[in-house]
């Protein structure tokens, strides 16, 4: 037998019991043992609730009973989750979570903590909701070299974005409407500037490297100043407008994590990506490329990432999965700035006379010069921006078009 112990009833917490109740039977039969939910942990109260005699407001009611095996975190924030899972992990407890900023903040210690008490910390997840990539990278890919990864990472950042190209609407409008579907924050910060997906490419990149990628290192540009003509343009060069979380290894061994708006050509799968669905496309020297896509966010399709990372854990038992880790990294040498990525550029300026850029597709119509570049890196790009804007020309939009 074994014990389960869910930490927060907010949208996750209560799903992850929805649907292990839902689908009870079947997880006990791939589990290969009999398993409960003995407790959920949360500082409020839940007098209706069916579940109502499980709840505890004391962690350490989970700590001391040695029955619970398997924790499921979905607190959310880093402090109090941070304590928890530490604590639970100590007690030789494995823990799943949905967590991606405790994961991209303290992945390395969780996971050395973890080994050193022969239990299992997984985050399945942390990123892309239902979608496998983290057990993919390290199990079914584990024979490639993984060269980069390129994703839409953000569900609420491409439903924007989405009814932007498709529906014509402005930033602002498709904001409020996200608002009021369930999809965005109230305050969208994370989202909408980037930092969300920064999390999980933070995540998927030390899963690939090996070290441990902090976000505080990674280039973050978020989506704000996209506006309808950068999305209209974007259609006219047979590309979409998304917010790309990428990684590349480059050929001197370090690897170049960002995320940012780019325009991503029709001709790849992730430019189709729409609504709040969520892809991660993978390049290894065995498999070319390979595309992973689903829902990347939501009450079920998040608590099912959970519960597959507890049946996982409970097979295990007191045995730690060593291929689903990474080394701490107090030097970052091994992240190279955004400045060395190599794109093609979408430029679009105010209308002006010959400029002398050699471009290889240019739009010229009464309000704007829109003209794509060949390949540069983005610091070269920066510093072409920057002597338009000093001879006087105004630089509205600078986007780098994916390339992998």
């Amino acid at each position: 037998m074994s014990s389960i112990a869910v930490l927060g009833y907010g949208v996750v917490g209560s799903g992850v019991v929805e649907l292990f109740y839902k689908n009870k039977e079947s997880i006990i039969a791939k589990a290969g043992t009999d398993v409960d939910i003995k407790y959920i942990l949360d500082i409020r109260d839940f007098p209706d609730s069916p579940y109502k005699d499980k709840f505890v407001k004391d962690i350490d009611v989970i700590l001391n009973d040695k029955d619970v095996t398997v924790v499921a975190e979905c607190m959310g924030g880093v402090s109090f989750a941070y304590k928890f899972v530490k604590a639970c992990l100590e007690k030789g407890k494995s823990v799943s979570t949905s967590n991606k900023e405790l994961v991209a903040a303290k992945g390395a210690e969780l996971l050395s903590l973890a080994k050193a008490n022969s239990c299992n910390f997984f985050f399945e997840a942390s990123v892309g909701g239902a979608i496998p990539i983290i057990r993919p990278l390290h199990k079914c890919l584990a024979a490639n070299d993984i060269t980069g990864v390129a994703g839409i990472l953000n569900g609420t950042t491409n439903f924007i974005l989405g009814k932007m190209i498709n529906e014509n609407m402005g930033f602002s409008a498709a904001l409020k409407m996200a608002q009021e579907l369930g999809y965005a924050e109230k305050d969208p910060t994370a989202d909408v500037e980037g930092h969300d997906a920064c999390r999980k490419i933070c995540i998927l990149s030390s899963l690939i490297c090996g070290r441990h990628v902090y976000p505080e290192n990674v280039y973050t540009k978020g989506i704000s100043d996209i506006s309808l003509e950068d999305v209209r343009y974007a259609e006219k060069f047979g590309c979409a407008v998304k917010l790309i979380a990428s990684m590349k290894k480059l050929a001197d061994g370090r690897i170049l994590p960002m995320v940012m708006p780019m325009l991503v050509p029709h001709d790849l799968l992730l430019a189709r990506v729409d609504d709040v669905f969520n892809a991660v496309l993978v390049c290894g020297d065995g498999i070319d490329k390979a595309m992973f896509y689903g829902r990347g966010a939501g009450m079920l399709p998040t608590a099912s990432a959970v519960l597959g990372d507890v049946i996982e854990e409970i097979k295990c038992g007191k045995c730690t999965d060593i291929s689903q880790t990474w080394e701490d990294s107090a030097d970052p040498s091994f992240v190279a700035g955004h400045e060395e990525s190599i794109n093609k550029i979408y430029f679009r300026i105010s209308k002006t006379d010959d400029i002398g850029i050699k471009a290889i597709e240019v739009i010229d119509d009464s309000d704007d010069m829109v003209f794509v570049t060949g390949p540069m890196t983005l610091l070269d790009a920066e510093n072409l921006g920057r002597k338009l804007s000093e001879s006087g020309v105004n630089v509205k939009a600078m986007i780098p078009v994916l390339d992998i």
